[in-house]
């Protein structure tokens, strides 16, 4: 393969990728221009694939235990500090889990129901993709790793499979788990109209090169989010602090979208490359259009909160399925 200042062709067309928990950029898929390209995740790409990412070497601190995307996701992509990425399916036609054949079976057979792959991922996120988890475990989750307590009884379960189709649903911004009878339509999930963000025409966010922000702040009493010499209305407190084990997803997601990105350069690191330089000069449409769909997921998720944290309540206060059962019943073999 000819190196990039060699080509003369066409360049390859951008694809979208989950960069960060909710957080979606743009990449060319070109291994050249790639930093560590994993070439089986993006072998695995399909509408129906479905990416599970948590920390690896620490533990969540506060936040989701573990976040989702239907873009191949960054290494980085939990919180932007390393991580473990864990596809729903093995293959691009989504015909084989990448969940142990017996462990489906196990459950299956104890639940008195097929248990499939994609209902156990929903169930995974209904537990630990909300802040009661690492609240719940916080001392647990001294050890890395995530562990999930998995519920014994049938009605519990299927509670959870379901709200964590929405959960997975939210986190894909309606690309992934749509189910319009169950109020989950595809494409970006959207609040009612009297709690929809909006921008008023005085809010109205620069798009020339001077008007481009570079600072986000905001006012709790107007529930107001302001960018530079922009603002958005009915912003709640709750969407604005959302965090993902110690980082604030709107503060992180505007950091890569302002007018100064530079990064102080931590040891003995590397410079950032001369790439980094080549970036809009003035905000685009697109930024607005996707951080009001980032703030209508955030404070959807923030709605479920409560829900998630009193089913894992329920499910540690009642039966438990042990890791000796399933051990005994070969679910990990």
């Amino acid at each position: 393969m000819k190196p990039v200042a060699d080509e003369a062709g066409p360049c390859v067309d951008p694809v979208p990728c989950g960069f960060r928990s909710f957080d979606r950029q743009w990449i060319i898929p070109d291994n050249r221009v790639i930093n560590r390209p994993n070439p089986t995740l993006w072998e695995l790409r399909s509408e129906r694939q479905v990416f599970l990412t948590a920390v690896d070497r620490t533990s969540p601190s506060a936040g989701p235990g573990c976040t989702f995307s239907g873009l191949v996701p960054d290494l980085d992509h939990y919180n932007g500090r390393g991580g473990r990425v864990y596809p729903l399916w093995s293959d691009a036609g989504a015909s084989n889990p990448n969940i142990r054949p017996r462990m489906l079976k196990v459950l299956s057979e104890r639940m008195q129901r097929e248990v499939t792959a994609d209902a156990l991922f929903s169930y995974i996120a209904a537990v630990a993709a909300h802040p009661g988890f690492t609240t719940r475990f916080k001392n647990d989750l001294s050890m890395p790793g995530l562990r999930i307590p998995l519920a014994a009884d049938r009605a519990i379960f299927e509670e959870a499979v379901e709200l964590g189709r929405r959960v997975v649903w939210l986190h894909t911004f309606g690309e992934r788990m749509a189910n319009t009878a169950a109020g989950q339509p595809p494409g970006p999930p959207r609040l009612p109209p009297e709690r929809a963000p909006f921008i008023p025409k005085e809010g109205a966010i620069p798009q020339d090169e001077s008007g481009m922000p570079d600072s986000i702040n905001y006012d709790p009493t107007l529930r107001r989010l302001h960018l530079g010499r922009g603002f958005i209305e009915n912003v709640s407190p709750e969407t604005w602090r959302y965090e993902v084990s110690g980082k604030q997803v709107l503060l992180q997601w505007f950091s890569y979208r302002r007018r100064n990105r530079e990064r102080p350069i931590i040891g003995d690191r590397r410079p950032p490359s001369p790439l980094g330089d080549i970036q809009p000069e003035a905000w685009q449409a697109e930024y607005t259009s996707e951080l009001l769909n980032v703030l209508h997921v955030l404070t959807l998720l923030v709605d479920l909160e409560p829900k998630q944290a009193a089913l894992l309540e329920h499910i540690c206060a009642g039966s438990i399925l042990t890791n000796d059962e399933l051990v005994a019943a070969g679910a990990f073999e």
